[in-house]
């Protein structure tokens, strides 16, 4: 810890914050978009989809561009947040948040909608002849068979959340304690030749991500061979 300064350790919190807030934001507001995608024969389903995608295939600089364009002061999002008193977003922890509810979605939508589709038809028509309502069926049949959705859902969104870069610079800028996090810290220290420094911060992120994929792909295998 010696080599880890009071930045470093601040943009450490600063990232674990965000990740654990996105990835909860994003468990609310991904499940029931992940539900209605699984489960509906709507002209709409490509559409939505391809929304909720699109962060996998456009340059995080774009979204970013066009996020700035929104929550800036001519902006819809930008009116709206002055008119309420709250400011404008774009550099401050609420616009950083927003941002990377954004673009980590389709991380926790899609294993979610995967896992809803795997289900089947069966245990939903066996808990509606037993009388149970749509509520009592979602949280006691769905959720339960889902889980490994949900974990993977919640462990990628978290993992991508902390790996950010290009999104979180370009809407939360560079603002020690407020919105630099480890991916934009690990840039300054490169950029001032602080080499030690950057190790430090690269190497942690280099042995996070394996213990994630690796768990991750441990537990998918060991569901896979309670299946079989």
């Amino acid at each position: 810890m010696a080599d880890l300064n009071t930045v470093d350790l601040s943009a450490i919190k600063l990232t674990l914050e965000l990740a654990s807030l996105t990835t909860c934001l994003l468990l609310m507001i991904g499940t029931p978009i992940a539900w209605w995608l699984a489960r509906t024969r709507s002209r709409l389903k490509g559409m939505v989809g391809a929304v909720v995608a699109l962060p996998l295939v456009l340059p995080p600089t774009v979204l970013g561009f066009y996020l700035l364009v929104v929550m800036g002061p001519q902006g819809p999002i930008g009116h709206l947040t002055q008119a309420l008193g709250l400011g404008l977003l774009p550099f401050t922890f609420p616009g950083l948040l927003l941002a990377s509810v954004l673009y980590t979605m389709p991380f926790v939508v899609q294993p979610v909608q995967n896992a809803f589709e795997a289900i089947g038809e069966r245990p939903m028509e066996a808990a509606a002849t037993l009388r149970a309502g749509p509520w009592d069926t979602f949280f006691t049949v769905v959720v339960p068979l889902a889980r490994p959705g949900f974990l993977t859902a919640a462990v990628l969104g978290f993992a991508h959340t902390v790996g950010e870069f290009g999104i979180v610079l370009m809407i939360g800028g560079n603002i020690p304690g407020k919105t630099r996090v480890v991916s934009v810290q690990i840039y300054d220290h490169v950029e001032a030749m602080e080499y030690t420094e950057a190790h430090w911060l690269a190497g942690g992120m280099v042995v996070f991500a394996f213990l994630v994929l690796f768990a991750l792909y441990t537990f998918n295998n060991s569901a896979n061979r309670t299946k079989d």
